[in-house]
C-alpha cells in the first residue's frame, strides 16, 4: 500500500479542487491533474483572455504584472485605503517583497506568510518553521502563527495576491512545457534526517513528506552548494508556485522553483 498524507499534516477542508489527503499524496506525484483555486480565473478572466493572445513570455509577464499592479492597487495603496498616518501601515508589502523575503529566510515572517497561503489554499499544514512542527500547541507552531498573521496584518489582500501568482505560473508551465506533467528538480540537504520518512521503494528511493512549501532547483550543480546529499524529485508542474524566469528580473535566484508539499518519492544521492 502507497504511504498517505498523514491525518496531522492536512486540514479537512482547502481552496482548491481536490482535497488535501488527496493533491498531498504519493498517488498524485505518480498521477497529477490540474488543481484550480476557487474563483480566481473567473474573477480575473479578463487578464487570462488576454493572455491567451500573447505568443511572447515576456509581454505576458509585462501585462501580468500591471494587471497585479492595478488589481490591487500596489503602485498607489491609498486608493486601497492605506492611510500614512495610520500605525503599522505595510503598504509596501505585496508578492514580490514577500518573495525575496523567502528567498533570504524560508523560515522569517514572509516565509510564514507563504506557508500559511499553502495552509488556506491547499490544505496542507506546515512541518518546519524554525524548527519541526508536530504539537500545534507548542511553542514553533504559535511562533508560526504570529509570524504568518504579523505578515498579513494590515496587507492588501496579500494571500489573493498568491492566488493570481500562483494561477499565472500554471498558466506559463503548461506554455513553456507543454505535454509535460513533471519537472526533475533537485535538492541540496545535509541531514535526511531532517525530513519525515514515511518509508522506502528501492536503493536509494525513499518516500518523505516534504514541508507545505519547499526550494527547489533545476540545477543539479546549484543543488550540491546547499548540502551533502542531493534529493531528485520529479514534481508535478501542478506544485509549483512560482519558478527562476517566471517574471524577468523580478524572481532571480538559483534556478529557484517554489514546490508545494505533501508526500514525495524522491532519490536520494551523496556528493
Amino acid at each position: 500500500m502507497l504511504p498517505s498524507l498523514p491525518r496531522n499534516a492536512r486540514l479537512p477542508i482547502n481552496r482548491c479542487n481536490l482535497p488535501a489527503a488527496i493533491l498531498g499524496s504519493l498517488t498524485f506525484q505518480q498521477h497529477p491533474v490540474a488543481l484550480k483555486l476557487d474563483g480566481v480565473e473567473a474573477l480575473h478572466h479578463a487578464l487570462f483572455a488576454r493572455l491567451a493572445g500573447l505568443g511572447d513570455s515576456a509581454e505576458r509577464a509585462a501585462v501580468f504584472m500591471a494587471h497585479m499592479n492595478a488589481a490591487f492597487s500596489l503602485e498607489h495603496p491609498e486608493e486601497a485605503g492605506y492611510n500614512a498616518t495610520r500605525p503599522y501601515g505595510r503598504a509596501k508589502a505585496s508578492y514580490l517583497k514577500v518573495l525575496r523575503g523567502w528567498a533570504f529566510d524560508a523560515d522569517g515572517r514572509e516565509g510564514a506568510v507563504l506557508k500559511g497561503w499553502v495552509e488556506s489554499r491547499f490544505g496542507l499544514l506546515p512541518r518546519h518553521h524554525g524548527g519541526p512542527i508536530r504539537d500545534f500547541s507548542g511553542p514553533v507552531y504559535r511562533h508560526y502563527l504570529e509570524q504568518r498573521s504579523g505578515g498579513l496584518y494590515n496587507t492588501n489582500s496579500l494571500e489573493a495576491q498568491f492566488d493570481l501568482l500562483y494561477s499565472f505560473a500554471q498558466h506559463e508551465l503548461t506554455l513553456r512545457w507543454p505535454a509535460t506533467t513533471h519537472l526533475s528538480l533537485y535538492r541540496g540537504v545535509n541531514r535526511l534526517g531532517s525530513y519525515e520518512e514515511l518509508g522506502e521503494t528501492g536503493p536509494n528511493r525513499r518516500v518523505v513528506l516534504l514541508n507545505s512549501l519547499n526550494s527547489f532547483t533545476s540545477e543539479r550543480e546549484r543543488a550540491c552548494e546547499f548540502g551533502d546529499h542531493i534529493l531528485t524529485a520529479q514534481v508535478p508542474l501542478a506544485k509549483v508556485l512560482f519558478f527562476n524566469g517566471l517574471l524577468p528580473g523580478k524572481l532571480c535566484g538559483e534556478a529557484e522553483f517554489g514546490v508545494i508539499g505533501g508526500v514525495y518519492e524522491v532519490n536520494l544521492s551523496v556528493e
